[in-house]
């Protein structure tokens, strides 16, 4: 959304409010003032929405305990801590930013693992690969294109543009429910009790439960 500088007469008292609550907000008084005015028109910006599909997500994953969110106020992405079922569970974090411009890609996903381990580190790689190989499946001859990346202690992956009109709620179902289907896989892949063929299964039955290649 573009942005333009306006000048405005405010009372000083007013201002130094709004300053003291964007302050406390983590914004600047340009972005509540933004806001608010936004919202008393009754317009959803960029921003707002985001928020509305993160906070929807902090929500969905919230009464589960394998995945912990946290979402800062005002915040453009959503971090989620999970705990992996090897030895002396290590943990992953998972980090979901959304981007405000409204293409294609309209997010991304990283997943930040540190570890010394030989072992681990190197499950983690063959999941993530086929992890890639079983969406390649889904996701190239709907056109969809996905970029991935894997490089030390991250493994990132695009979020594309949802395959069909949805709003707020309805994309932050899609995406809570990818985020439990990627850490379950993860999870029972890396602790040996998974097989590419039973991954593929239950991602085929996401997608036909959501309906949004994303």
């Amino acid at each position: 959304m573009a942005k333009t500088l306006y000048s405005l007469m405010l009372s000083e008292d007013v201002v130094r409010e709004v300053d003291k609550l964007a302050h406390r907000m983590g914004t600047n008084r340009s972005q509540l003032i933004n806001s608010i005015l936004a919202e008393y028109v009754g317009y959803t910006t960029p921003e707002r929405r985001i928020n509305e599909i993160l906070s929807n997500i902090e929500r969905l994953l919230q009464p589960a305990q394998d995945l912990v969110p946290f979402l800062a106020p005002g915040a453009m992405s959503l971090s989620l801590k999970s705990a992996l079922e090897y030895k002396y569970r290590p943990t992953v974090k998972y980090e979901v930013s959304l981007y405000q411009g409204g293409g294609d890609p309209i997010g991304e996903l990283n997943v930040l693992f540190r570890t010394q381990s030989e072992g681990l580190l190197s499950a983690m790689a063959d999941f993530f690969r086929t992890w890639k190989a079983v969406e390649d499946v889904y996701f190239l001859p709907k056109g969809k294109q996905i970029d991935y990346a894997l490089y030390d202690g991250r493994f990132t992956r695009s979020i594309a543009a949802p395959s069909k009109e949805t709003d707020a709620e309805g994309l932050a179902n899609a995406l809570a429910d990818y985020l439990h289907l990627f850490d379950r896989c993860m999870k029972l892949y890396v602790a040996g009790k998974y097989t590419p063929a039973e991954m593929q299964r239950d991602y085929s039955n996401y997608l036909v439960k959501n309906m949004l290649y994303i």
